[in-house]
């Protein structure tokens, strides 16, 4: 199911209690998700089961105040971000959870996508966008009000397509122009103004394959905290054109069997390797 899928929420439901963030200072002893970059601290030499607990680590200096995200194994989970320029204490290591060398398990790589997600709305929230005004939190929520005009802003989460086409026992796969030579993946895109989800999926594989597309259904769907999509998957079956990339953002497109696919670069933890592990073979 793609409710388990990294970065989904489900993944870590027995663990951690989601909170908004408190209006008073809580000094409780918890849970640290210390943030480098696009990484996570842990204690180095240990296994990958437990966030560092207590104090915050010595010799750890943050980018920003602490900020309790929720509870972790009952516990108050704060999170912190360091410069990622900047070595971590000898005891530490910092463990990627995005990227082509992200080795963070998956229940850990979750914990930090939400952190990170949180604090870059946080981050690129201090302002309103309406008059320039600073912006104070609404209560019980992490949306936010500005002190002078009282607009309202709330956490911008991007809804993106992301759609793998069947033309019999063939798959349609692009590379983007950013990929290394090889890798290939679905049509994906952000949904523009006055689209339904599915006349996303039309245009997004019209512009980037040249092909239209019929038959289009539901599949599942990931956040994707990089920094703040969520990605909704469907399949769809060829209906017509010849497929060609853009030649700005895709530089190639192909039919590939569904027995013979290349490398994609999302890995095992991206919706995209999910649908095409689930509904990649014929009849799946």
């Amino acid at each position: 199911m793609s409710n388990c899928l990294p970065f989904n929420s489900t993944l870590i439901r027995n663990m951690f209690t989601p909170l908004p963030p408190g209006q008073e200072p809580d000094h409780s002893p918890g849970f640290w998700a210390i943030l480098s970059g696009s990484s996570l601290l842990l204690s180095a030499g240990l296994t990958q089961t437990q966030l560092p607990e207590g104090s915050l680590p010595p010799g750890i200096v943050s980018e920003t105040e602490p900020l309790k995200i929720g509870l972790w194994q009952g516990k108050p989970l704060r999170a912190v971000r360091i410069a990622p320029d900047v070595l971590p204490p000898a005891e530490y290591e910092a463990v990627p959870f995005q990227g082509p060398d992200a080795r963070l398990d998956n229940v850990l790589a979750t914990v930090a996508g939400r952190a990170a997600q949180i604090m870059h709305w946080e981050k690129h929230s201090r302002f309103c966008s309406h008059c320039g005004g600073g912006l104070s939190r609404i209560t019980a929520s992490w949306g936010k009000r500005c002190l002078s005009c009282a607009d309202e802003h709330f956490p911008h989460i991007h809804p993106c397509i992301i759609v793998l086409v069947r033309r019999g026992a063939e798959l349609l796969l692009i590379r983007n122009a950013a990929w290394n030579v090889g890798r290939f993946s679905l049509v994906a895109g952000f949904l523009d103004f006055g689209e339904s989800l599915e006349e996303c999926v039309q245009r997004e594989v019209r512009e980037e394959a040249g092909i239209e597309v019929t038959n289009i259904r539901y599949v599942g769907s990931q956040c994707w905290p990089f920094p703040s999509q969520q990605m909704i998957g469907f399949l769809a079956d060829y209906a017509g054109g010849e497929a060609r990339p853009d030649g700005v953002e895709v530089v190639e497109a192909h039919w590939f069997s569904e027995d013979a696919l290349p490398l994609s670069p999302g890995g095992k933890r991206s919706i995209s390797r999910w649908i095409i592990d689930t509904f990649g073979k014929s009849g799946g």
